[in-house]
């Protein structure tokens, strides 16, 4: 490796040249005033505080490689501008601008022979910055010399030439000037401010400022988890029913984003209803839905128990499913030019259009600014017809989403199937920002057309600007669902593997309603729903909204009950107002824990239907690994959404073991939905700090 004896080799092994007439008067008077400086000068002989700059950024190069912190020319080049800046950074502290610049004694050397006029005043404009700092930094940056033979740099010729020539073997002892030479030496001068310049600019830059994050624009509607209630004050329970699934999308795209999701965005039922689950199903179509009702321990509490109630949808055979009249309406606004809004929206229409059948319909609505019709109603056998409709589409303009609704409205029923699905499927990435953009308009819109028959499922694609207030509103009032697709494989999942459930409708307005028996039970809270609660008076209005359920869905709903005389109680027992309820005596069906009621219509009717299930110790099991796989994992979903909701009634449970839970339970996974589960348990216990 080269360091600076190898100039010196190469300085020896020069011939000398002969000195020329003009060189020795030059030298002459440069000896003269070195001699009246150092007759003048207060400073001792030698060299002052600290070495020579270019001799201190040599051995700072010369230690780095002796370290071999180096390994190549290559790496060299890498770390050379880095070492420079701190070089810089070190001299400057070292030898501040305005300090004296260090003479060596080739300012006394004879020159090299015969230099021309023009050379003699590059040869002083080079002492002059012998110790300047860019001059130091080229040092550093510059490749290490593989042989000592090797010609010096070019950058340094002058110097080098002029040593050569009066055989100097010592480029460091010379006398320090006085100090009024140095302040004239490093005045700010034309000499001096490109040095500095140059040197400031040979720093390296300071790292870019990091940019702030654009502010979420997401609409999240806020909500308080449902309390405990005394079985003996309020002891009736009245909720719609929920297929939506929303909310366990935005839960895994948070966690594999490295954040735990907003409080909000957590819907437990939401969570717990995203996986397919093998309930057992009506034998007929004439009994749109079976009950499955188990009470069995609570795993984050030993004195309670958890009331668990799964419905599962009669599940159509094809050929028995109706004819579908779809209509897409999908929003082509600007901010929907992004990877995962429109480009992800169009690929998952496809994989629609591939699933449905010769004779359904499809029709498109876009809206961007106003709406426009792209595909009037076609016959899905000219599925290419459609798909080049889809590929055509491009993101611009504002976001005229009540227009939108109302001509994709207009054509659903301009071909609307009798006996069949009529379904508007609105994609969207946020707000309707032209026309109608409240929220209760736009509900007192679809309330208004649904009346028609045709019902309408909302898609959420993407973030910072999604609506998902507005998503639930319009979904819930329209007998539909809603849904968030933030990968082509949830766009499966949704629009292929649960198509039925999505498409084909057998009950509208379910809703379900629980009483439960002071008697006993003490106390009850309801896990989740806490956006589908209705009043008690509801259950039996017709006129009331409530939730549907596709061909061969599944619904699970999940209680935490106190018994009666439980230490878990968290409500004193009333003094007065209220009859005792400790005496069996004359109390009807005391042996029940609850009475479990579920209405519902037909998709076409008006007028509902009765179901009611009592609730006993038949429906018991002994210790929880006795409830069902499918049972033991919906449960592990329902505290792992509570915990991420910071629900204080899991407090009692960590992340381990609610992965304990699903593992045992996981079962036949043959899409790996529980495995992906399993993975956000661990995710957030991550950044949850493993709680």
């Amino acid at each position: 490796m080269a360091n600076k004896d190898d100039e010196f080799d190469v300085l020896r092994n020069s011939p000398a040249p002969s000195p020329s007439a003009q060189a020795k008067a030059r030298a002459l008077e440069a000896a003269r005033e070195a001699f009246n400086l150092e007759k003048t000068s207060t400073a001792g002989q030698g060299t002052r505080h600290g070495v020579r700059l270019t001799e201190r950024a040599t051995r700072l190069w010369s230690e780095i490689m002796q370290r071999k912190l180096i390994a190549t020319p290559a790496l060299a080049g890498l770390v050379a501008l880095p070492v420079a800046g701190y070089a810089t950074f070190y001299l400057l502290q070292e030898a501040p601008f305005g300090a004296a610049p260090q003479k060596s004694v080739s300012e006394t050397a004879a020159p090299a022979e015969k230099p021309a006029d023009a050379l003699a005043k590059a040869e002083r404009d080079a002492l002059s910055r012998d110790n300047a700092l860019p001059d130091a930094a080229a040092q550093l940056s510059a490749e290490p010399q593989s042989t000592p033979k090797q010609e010096a740099p070019a950058a340094s010729a002058p110097v080098l030439q002029e040593s050569a020539a009066a055989g100097s073997t010592a480029l460091e002892a010379a006398p320090a000037p006085a100090d009024a030479a140095r302040s004239r030496a490093f005045e700010p001068s034309v000499a001096s401010k490109p040095m500095a310049d140059q040197a400031i600019a040979s720093l390296p830059a300071p790292p870019e400022p990091m940019q702030p994050e654009a502010e979420s624009r997401d609409r999240i509607e806020d909500f308080k988890t449902n309390p405990v209630r005394s079985a003996l004050e309020d002891p009736v329970s009245t909720f719609s029913i929920d297929v939506d699934t929303a909310s366990y999308s935005f839960v895994r795209r948070s966690l594999k984003e490295g954040l735990l999701p907003q409080p909000d965005t957590v819907r437990v039922e939401e969570m717990i209803n995203y996986f397919p689950y093998d309930w057992k199903g009506p034998d007929e179509a004439s009994t749109p839905f079976n009950s499955t009702i188990t009470v069995m321990p609570t795993p984050w509490n030993a004195n309670t128990r958890l009331m668990h109630v799964a419905i599962k949808g009669y599940d159509v055979k094809p050929a028995e499913k109706p004819k579908a009249n779809l209509v897409f309406l999908l929003d082509v606004s600007g901010s929907m030019d992004e990877p995962d809004k429109l480009p992800l929206l169009k690929s998952a229409f496809r994989l629609l259009v591939n699933r449905l059948g010769p004779d359904d319909t499809v029709s498109i609505v876009t809206y961007a600014g106003n709406a426009g019709t792209v595909l009037e109603p076609t016959k899905a056998s000219e599925r290419q017809k459609i798909l080049n409709a889809v590929d055509t589409l491009t993101p611009g303009g504002s976001t005229a989403g009540e227009a939108g609704i109302r001509e994709a409205y207009r054509l659903a029923e301009k071909s609307f199937v009798k006996d069949g699905v009529n379904r508007v499927m609105l994609a969207t990435d946020g707000d309707f920002n032209v026309g109608q953009t409240d929220d209760d308009d736009l509900k007192r819109i679809i309330e208004e057309k649904r009346k028609s028959g045709v019902f309408l499922s909302v898609f959420g694609f993407g973030r910072g600007n999604l609506n998902d207030q507005m998503m639930q509103t319009i979904a819930q009032n329209g007998n539909g669902t809603a849904a968030y697709i933030d990968t082509l494989a949830e766009a499966e999942k949704v629009l292929v593997q649960d198509a039925s459930s999505t498409l084909f409708p057998i009950a509208k307005d379910v809703k379900i309603q629980v009483e439960f028996n002071p008697q006993k039970v003490s106390e009850y809270r309801l896990i989740g729903y806490e956006t589908r609660a209705l009043n008690r008076e509801d259950f039996n209005n017709d006129r009331v909204d409530a939730g549907e359920i596709g061909a061969g869905h599944a619904v699970t709903a999940i209680y935490e009950i106190t018994p009666k005389g439980s230490p878990a109680t968290a409500i004193d027992d009333l003094r007065y107002g209220q009859a005792r309820t400790d005496n069996p005596t004359g109390v009807a069906n005391a042996d029940e824990y609850a009475f479990v009621k579920i209405r519902y219509k037909a998709p076409d009717g008006d007028v509902s239907k009765l179901i009611s299930t009592p609730v006993t110790s038949a429906n018991e099991v002994a210790n929880f690994d006795a409830a069902s796989a499918d049972q033991r994992f919906s449960v592990a979903v329902a505290a792992f959404g509570q915990k991420l909701r910071g629900t204080d009634q899991v407090a009692g449970i960590n992340y381990d073991r609610i992965a304990e839970i699903a593992t045992a339970a996981r079962g036949a996974d043959p899409f790996g939905y529980r495995a992906e589960f399993l993975s956000l348990v661990r995710l957030a216990a991550a950044l949850d700090g493993g709680k």
